[in-house]
């Protein structure tokens, strides 16, 4: 994890003194289950994870915030006073979407001084846009003396990414940044934005991620497509479905009834979220059962239909996927993401995983010829400010 000193000290060598500086966290988060659901109002099973963007902080007497990242070794700022200048792949977009939106949704949001430094990997699927969002909101809704209004704050962060990155993002990745829980998943309805807190068991079995190292990017083409496929699907769905508003209120009983409504694209990309949102509540239910066995089929079959029907999947995934088939004391594996690249989420049993360590990345270092980056996480809580 992410150590706060150093980034109370890097404050300090940036700003001349670190006076008057608080700190804030904000976790990186892995989804068990529920792929591309949640920008169709489905559900999903994800967890904060022991990886953080954390935040020094301090306010400033002007509307200026001047933002310092420890990562790219990179600055910027800007004056919150005056319009917008959105910059394409910029990093400070993240910063600004966020402080923009929250001061619109009525959040005294003023100037700030800002350091920033994040352990969560880029690209990996895991959240790092999210956590480094909910960080500085928690910062600057902090500073502004405002209480934690983590909803709110979540749909900011969600709404501002979607103006300043082009991103259209649905809202689990900020939500469980924002509400994570040690030792538990949370079952988020993506449409009432209710949670059921699931246990999960991480003293019989181990929460492994495989990061593959193959960046994707989820402003790209391909995500928006895929959105873009659902909200067709259901424009065809609904002369045979009145009142259905997203894929969440379609059953396979109905997709199968009126599958010639559909394209074979887009009957494939509608039988994935159909099919996922089945896959995630029967997930959880596994959980809270201790079914591991049941879990371990629900999330390698939450794969094939990532893999074939909504086709997100790559090479290296699959390959990792496959590969855990044969290695003993390994319940379930998949991809977990946006996709396309990005990292595999399983749980191993404890005396196995060095076992699976070493098989799954000597098959990823024949396979591609690289190294594979295997971390052993924990669930902790939501973003926070910390002492």
């Amino acid at each position: 994890m992410v150590n706060p000193d150093h980034v109370q000290l890097a404050f300090s060598d940036r700003f001349g003194t670190a006076e008057g500086v608080r700190l804030f966290r904000a976790p990186g988060r892995v989804n068990l289950i529920g792929e591309h659901t949640d920008y169709n109002d489905g559900f999903v099973l994800p967890c904060a994870i022991d990886r953080d963007t954390v935040v020094a902080a301090r306010p400033r007497t002007d509307s200026v915030i001047s933002a310092y990242s420890i990562n790219l070794h990179k600055e910027g700022s800007f004056d919150l006073g005056q319009p917008a200048e959105i910059r394409k792949g910029y990093w400070l977009n993240y910063v600004e979407g966020t402080a923009r939106v929250l001061r619109r949704m009525g959040f005294t949001i003023g100037g700030a001084d800002i350091v920033l430094e994040s352990d969560v990997p880029v690209g990996a699927g895991l959240s790092s846009s999210a956590s480094l969002e909910m960080s500085v909101a928690t910062a600057l809704v902090r500073l502004g003396g405002h209480p934690m209004d983590r909803k709110r704050m979540a749909l900011a962060c969600q709404e501002g990414e979607h103006e300043f990155t082009g991103a259209m993002i649905g809202i689990m990745d900020q939500f469980i940044s924002a509400f994570g829980e040690a030792e538990s998943a949370l079952l988020l309805d993506c449409r009432s934005l209710e949670t059921t807190s699931i246990p999960v068991d991480l003293e019989q079995y181990a929460l492994l991620i495989c990061d593959t190292g193959v960046k994707h990017n989820l402003a790209a083409s391909a995500y928006n497509d895929r959105r873009e496929e659902c909200r067709q699907a259901v424009a065809c769905l609904s002369v045979e479905i009145p009142g259905i508003r997203a894929l969440r209120d379609v059953t396979m009983e109905q997709l199968a009834a009126y599958a010639s409504r559909l394209s074979p694209l887009l009957l494939k990309r509608a039988r994935h979220v159909v099919a996922e949102n089945a896959r995630t509540l029967a997930a959880a239910q596994a959980l809270l059962d201790g079914n591991y066995e049941e879990l371990s089929k629900l999330m390698y079959a939450s794969h094939e239909s990532l893999r074939k029907d909504y086709e997100v999947s790559a090479p290296e995934l699959d390959l990792l996927v496959e590969t855990s088939h044969m290695v003993p004391g390994v319940f379930g594996m998949r991809m977990t993401g946006g996709g396309f690249g990005g990292c595999t989420v399983s749980f191993v049993t404890p005396d196995r995983v060095d076992e699976f360590t070493y098989r799954m990345q000597a098959a990823y270092e024949k396979g591609f010829e690289r190294n594979l980056s295997i971390y052993n996480v924990k669930i902790v809580r939501g973003a926070e400010e910390t002492t």
